[in-house]
C-alpha cells in the first residue's frame, strides 16, 4: 500500500511532521530528562506516565504496552486508519504536496474503500456551505435563535455555527459540484439513502460542526427549527471518521487551556459550551448525543496528565485541585445524581478529581448566563462540590433522617458508596462525614463499611481497568438476607426478562426513586433512560406486524440491548446478570401472578416506607401549621398510588 505514494513524499512528511507536534495534539507531554518528553499512553489505560517521545529521533515508545513508532504510525494507531490515510492526513496538516506512483493525485481507491481525508474534505465543504447559508434570508430564524441565546456575530463565527436550508438536495448538489463521488457522499453521513436516491440528512436546522481533537470537521450536531416532524436534536451517524463515544464537542478549542490549567468542565449541550467559553470558562466541552463514558474518561485523563497521586483531589490555595479537576454541570438534581453515580462507577481512580455543579433553578449554563451574566456563571462553576459528597448527599435526599427508619435506610444506601472509596484516608474522612449527616455513632458506620465490600470488589482495577477476575456486580439471589433487597432484585429480574407482563403489572408507573440499593437504583435509571418497558411493546408490535415468528424473543433481546446502552461499568454488568438470572420454575400460566406479586410487593414496601416518613413528619408538625396541609396532600397522593397498584387486575 505504501508504494502508492512516492517514497520522497513519505520522507518529506516524516521531516515536516515533528513527532512532538503530532503527539501533543492528543497527549499532554511534559519534559522528562534531556531530550525526552513523557505523558500518559493513549493506547492503554495507565495512571503513571510511561509513554515517551524523543523529538530528536522522531520516535515514540510506551514502556507500559510496548508500542512504538514514528509520527505516521502514531496517527495510524490513534485515528484507526491505514498507512496511506495517515500519510495523507499529516501531509494535509503540514503542507506537503504528495506525489503518487500513478500520477500527481491520489488514485481511485475502488468501490471497497473511501479515504478518510476525502470524508474530512466533504465535511469542510459542508461546514462552509452551512456557514454561508446562515447569512441568507432563509437563515434569519437560525440567526434569531442564536441571538436570543446570547451569541453575537463574533461568537457565531468563532464556533462556525451554520444553517442547513429546508431543501432535500441543497448540500447534496454542493458536494457533487465539488467533485465528491456518490460513494464518498454516502459514506460521509451527510446524506440519507431513500428509495429514489440520496437526500440531505439535515434540513432547516441550526448546525454546529463537531471536530476531532486536531480540528478536523468530522460531523455535525443540529437543532430543529419550526414544527416539522423529526427529532429536536440530530447528530451525524457514526462513520469512518466520527465515533460519538470518542469525541467531545469543543475539545479542539479547549485542549490548550485544559492542559495548561488541568481543568475540564463538562456541560450538556453545544450552546452551553459556547456560553461557557464566552463567560471566561475556556475549558468547557460536551458529549455528542451520548453519555460521558469510558473513552471520554481516557481522553480527559490524557489531557490532565498523571492522576495516580492519592492527593489528586486536594484543593490548593489557588482554588484548583492538586491533580487537575473534571467538573460536571447538570441542570437538575435527578439528572445530576444519575450522571454523578455513573461517573463514580466508571473510573474510581478518576473520581477523586471529579466535581459536580447543579445549576440553581434547573437552568443550563447557557440560560444561567443569559439570566445572571458571565461572572455569575464563573462563580457557579467555582462553587463545585466533590463527586463523593454529591453522590452521598444525593442518595440521602428525601429521607427522613430524623427517624430511625430514615437513618437506617440512609446508611444502607450510602454505605456502598463510601466503602468504594479506594483511598483509605479519604474513606475514613467520609465515614466521619456520613456519621455526622446521619446522626449515628461513627463506630457503627465504620462497621457497616467493612461489611459493604460488594462494590469494592467490583472496582478492583488492574492498572486502571477492571480486572478480568472481577466478581459479579450483585451477590447470588439466594444469599440475600434482607427482604427489601430480595424484592428489589426480583422486580428488576422480571422487568428485564418479562417486560410484557411487567408492563401489564404497571411497572411503567414505578416512581423514579423506588430502589434503596444503589446498584438496583442505577439499573432502574438505565431502564427509564432507555424508554422503559413501553419500548419493548413498540418493538414487539413492529416485529409482529412484519410477520417475525420470533418477535417476542427478538424484542426482548433488543430491549435489554437498549438498557445496556444506558449503563456503564458495574451497572452494565448488573443488567447482564439480572437479565440472565434464572427465574423460579413455574408453568407459563403462573408467570403473571408471580410478576404481579413481585411488583406489588416492591410498590407496597416503597410507598409504605414513604407513608411512614410523612406520618412521622405530621406528628412532629404543629396541628395549625400550614405544612400540615402539604403533608396531608402528600399522604393522600401516596395512598392513591398504593391503591392504583392494589386495584390492578388481569
Amino acid at each position: 500500500m505504501a508504494g502508492l505514494i512516492k517514497r520522497h513524499s513519505i520522507d518529506e512528511v516524516r521531516e515536516r511532521a515533528r513527532i512532538e507536534d503530532v503527539v501533543s495534539q492528543y497527549v499532554t507531554l511534559k519534559t522528562a530528562g534531556v531530550g525526552s518528553l513523557k505523558g500518559l499512553c493513549p493506547f492503554h489505560d495507565e495512571k503513571t506516565p510511561s509513554f515517551n517521545v524523543r523529538p530528536h529521533v522522531g520516535r515514540w515508545h510506551c514502556f507500559g504496552c510496548g508500542e512504538g513508532g514514528d509520527a505516521i504510525s502514531f496517527i495510524e494507531r490513534i485515528e484507526h486508519i491505514s498507512f496511506v490515510e495517515a500519510v495523507e492526513h499529516l501531509a494535509e496538516k503540514f503542507g506537503v504536496n504528495l506525489m503518487y506512483e500513478e500520477g500527481s493525485k491520489a488514485p481511485d481507491r475502488g468501490p471497497r474503500d473511501v479515504s478518510r481525508s476525502r470524508l474530512v474534505d466533504a465535511h469542510r465543504v459542508a461546514e462552509e456551505f452551512y456557514v454561508k447559508q446562515l447569512h441568507t434570508p432563509e437563515g434569519e430564524p437560525a440567526r434569531k435563535l442564536l441571538e436570543e441565546r446570547g451569541f453575537d456575530a463574533a461568537a457565531i463565527a468563532h464556533f462556525r455555527v451554520g444553517y442547513s436550508p429546508n431543501s432535500w438536495d441543497a448540500l447534496l448538489s454542493e458536494l457533487r459540484r465539488n467533485g465528491f463521488t456518490e460513494k464518498e457522499i454516502s459514506a460521509s453521513g451527510l446524506v440519507t439513502a431513500g428509495t429514489r436516491g440520496h437526500y440531505d440528512r439535515f434540513r432547516n436546522r441550526v448546525m454546529w460542526p463537531i471536530r476531532s481533537i486536531t480540528g478536523d470537521p468530522i460531523g455535525f450536531g443540529a437543532r430543529k427549527l419550526g414544527d416539522e416532524e423529526g427529532p429536536k436534536y440530530l447528530n451525524t451517524p457514526e462513520t469512518m471518521i466520527y465515533k460519538k463515544s470518542q469525541v467531545l464537542y469543543g475539545l479542539d478549542l479547549a485542549k490548550k487551556d485544559i492542559a495548561r490549567d488541568r481543568r475540564v468542565v463538562v456541560v450538556e449541550g453545544y450552546t452551553d459550551v459556547m456560553a461557557a467559553h464566552l463567560a471566561g470558562i475556556p475549558h468547557a466541552v460536551a458529549t455528542c448525543g451520548t453519555a460521558f463514558g469510558e473513552d471520554h474518561v481516557k481522553i480527559v485523563r490524557r489531557l490532565l496528565g498523571d492522576s495516580a497521586n492519592p492527593a489528586a483531589g486536594v484543593i490548593l490555595s489557588s482554588g484548583r485541585a492538586f491533580g487537575g479537576e473534571v467538573i460536571f454541570t447538570f441542570d437538575g438534581d435527578e439528572a445530576g445524581q444519575k450522571a454523578a453515580l455513573r461517573a463514580f462507577h466508571e473510573d474510581q481512580s478518576f473520581a477523586a478529581q471529579t466535581f459536580v455543579v447543579v445549576s440553581p433553578g434547573g437552568l443550563d449554563p447557557c440560560d444561567y448566563r443569559l439570566a445572571y451574566g458571565d461572572e455569575a456563571l464563573r462563580k457557579m462553576i467555582d462553587g463545585r462540590e466533590p463527586l463523593f459528597a454529591f453522590a452521598i448527599r444525593s442518595v440521602l435526599a428525601g429521607l427522613a433522617l430524623n427517624t430511625a427508619e430514615g437513618r437506617t435506610a440512609g446508611l444502607r444506601m450510602a454505605a456502598p458508596i463510601v466503602s468504594s472509596i479506594r483511598d483509605r484516608v479519604l474513606r475514613g474522612e467520609y465515614v466521619r462525614e456520613l456519621a455526622g449527616w446521619l446522626g449515628m455513632d461513627e463506630r457503627l458506620v465504620a462497621q457497616s463499611m467493612r461489611t459493604m465490600s460488594q462494590l469494592v470488589q467490583q472496582l478492583e482495577y488492574e492498572d486502571g481497568t477492571v480486572g478480568s477476575a472481577a466478581t459479579s456486580p450483585l451477590p447470588p439471589r439466594d444469599q440475600l438476607k434482607d427482604p427489601v433487597e430480595r424484592v428489589e432484585r426480583q422486580a428488576l429480574e422480571v422487568i428485564l426478562q418479562l417486560p410484557q407482563l411487567a408492563r401489564a403489572a404497571n411497572a411503567h408507573l414505578l416512581p423514579a426513586r423506588t430502589f434503596t440499593v444503589p446498584t438496583h437504583q442505577a439499573v432502574h435509571d438505565a431502564i427509564r433512560a432507555a424508554g422503559g418497558v413501553d419500548i419493548f411493546l413498540e418493538r414487539f408490535a413492529q416485529l409482529q406486524q412484519a410477520g417475525d415468528p420470533a418477535a417476542e424473543q427478538r424484542a426482548s433481546a433488543w430491549f435489554v440491548d437498549q438498557v445496556m446502552e444506558q449503563a456503564n461499568g458495574v451497572v452494565a454488568q448488573a443488567v447482564t446478570q439480572l437479565a440472565v438470572e434464572p427465574l423460579p420454575e413455574f408453568k407459563q400460566e403462573n408467570q403473571w401472578p408471580y410478576v404481579r406479586g413481585i411488583l406489588m410487593s416492591l410498590v407496597r414496601q416503597g410507598i409504605t416506607r414513604q407513608i411512614a416518613e410523612v406520618r412521622s413528619q405530621m406528628r412532629r408538625t404543629a396541628p395549625d401549621s400550614p405544612d400540615q396541609d402539604t403533608l396531608f396532600m402528600r399522604l393522600m397522593e401516596l395512598e392513591n398510588q398504593r391503591r392504583a397498584f392494589d386495584e390492578t387486575d388481569t
